[in-house]
Order: structure tokens, then sequence, then C-alpha cells
């Protein structure tokens, strides 16, 4: 039986569906627009159906969650509406599913148009660890749904843009999809160009940058994250603020989601 696929667009303030084009959607299509306002609206383009939805909210992990719990194809596949996809995007994505049954989910190639914000590449197909999946974001994953569903797996809504930390939804995904079970691969193959222009939670190496990447360790890596919080301090090349510095920032945010894991209201 032939597999579905539904792409699944996280995008904000649209007012029409120039969208669609814009980023070249030629696939059934589910497109979140996190607004002022609430409506759904129905296209049929090409035979493909797009699900267009307004909703009174922020939160791209919540925007992704909405998105999920509406898709209904076989194949899902979360984007950005920065990205430009390839004339062949769906049939690529589904062909290499079809090549490799073992994969849960596959992590594609994608490349930057922003010379100043290159994208990691891909040289081979490969199973992706724990470690590796922290390089990764979800606006190149493709998923089975049944997957996710099975494993109640979602977005963390405490993490990512319009969240209380302004990012890291992607990699405690990921992460809570290798600890489920689920086999991740990475390919080569390329499904879409991305803008890579200015981000809407990034907001320069401040100190709720620093602390936010703390919380997420803790959230990604309980067992480890104060290890890795060192680690990453040593690495830190920051002039404004010293590798000490930097660390003891990171131990805030450790302490701060830690705090919220337990329900207290002290560090």
């Amino acid at each position: 039986m032939d597999m579905t696929y539904q792409l699944l667009v996280s995008t904000m303030h649209q007012s029409d569906d120039s969208i669609i084009d814009k980023m070249k959607i030629r696939s059934d299509a589910i497109i979140i627009n996190q607004s002022d306002a609430v409506a759904l609206r129905t296209l049929v383009r090409d035979g493909r159906t797009i699900k267009f939805y307004s909703f009174d909210e922020k939160g791209v992990g919540l925007s992704r969650n909405s998105a999920l719990m509406r898709a209904t194809a076989d194949i899902i596949e979360f984007a950005d509406d920065d990205m430009i996809f390839t004339p062949t995007y769906e049939q690529d994505v589904l062909e290499e599913f079809r090549r490799h049954p073992e994969a849960d989910a596959i992590l594609f190639s994608v490349e930057s148009l922003n010379p100043e914000r290159p994208l990691l590449k891909i040289g081979e197909f490969a199973r992706v660890g724990r470690r590796e999946a922290m390089k990764y974001g979800c606006a190149r994953l493709a998923v089975r749904r049944e997957k996710m569903i099975y494993n109640q797996l979602s977005f963390s809504l405490l993490f990512g843009g319009g969240a209380k930390y302004g990012s890291g939804e992607d990699t405690i995904l990921l992460e809570d999809m290798l600890r489920a079970g689920l086999r991740i691969y990475k390919s080569p193959v390329k499904i879409a160009d991305i803008d890579q222009g200015q981000s809407s939670w990034f907001g320069g190496y401040n100190e709720k940058y620093y602390t936010d990447k703390g919380a997420l360790f803790a959230a990604a890596m309980p067992v480890l994250c104060y290890s890795y919080a060192l680690f990453a301090a040593l690495k830190s090349r920051n002039e404004s603020f010293g590798k000490l510095q930097v660390l003891s920032l990171f131990c805030r945010g450790i302490k701060d989601f830690k705090r919220i894991r337990r329900g207290g209201n002290n560090a």
C-alpha cells in the first residue's frame, strides 16, 4: 500500500495564502498560522489538500503540536515558514522511507541561503545517536506518524520561540524519540533551502541565552547536565562573558528547570 505524506508548517501573522507559493508547497499540508484570529480554510491545489488553520496563540511548540494532532498521513514532515522546497521533496521523502523500512524518522538535508548562518551538512545515510541529535532542528524531520502517536510524543511547551525558554523544543523532542526507542536516521537527500534570516527568538549571546541553554541541558540530559554545562562553558568564546560566568549562567538555568520539575518555588 502506498504511503501518504503531509507537510506540517508553523508560521505567524499570515494574512493570505501567499506562503504556499513562497515555500513552493506541492503536497498535502497543514499550515498553523499563529495570529489574532481563529479560522480554518481548506484549499485544493493541483489535487493536493492544504488545511490552513489560524489560532490566536503563540509558541512554536504549541504550533507544531497543533499540526501534529490534526495530521492524518503515514509520513509527516515538520517545516518552518522560511523553507523553500525542491520540486520533488514529497517523492524523495517517501522513496527514502521505502528504501529504509527500518527508519522510524529521518532528518533530511537542507541548505542555508545565508552564508553567515550555514547548516550542518549530511554526507551519508546513517543512524543518529543522542549526542548527534542535539545538532539538528526539526525543520528537516520526517517521521512515521503512528510512531509519534503510539509513544505519546509531542513538543515541549516550555521551550522554543514564545515559551519560557527561548529555544530547544527540537532537541528535547529528538531526545524523547530516542529514549522511546525510535530509530532516527539522517539522509543526504536534499528537500529544501532555508532562508535563515533574522531569528524570531535569538536575542544575542546574553544572560538569557545561557540560562535557557542550561535549562535545555537539564531537560535533555537530566543525569549529565552539569557535565555537559562544564564542557560547553569551556568551549565558549564569548567576549562579554568569561568561561566561569558562562558556567554560572548554565547552572542557573539547570537549577531553574529542576525547580520546575520538582514543582517547588525555590531554586
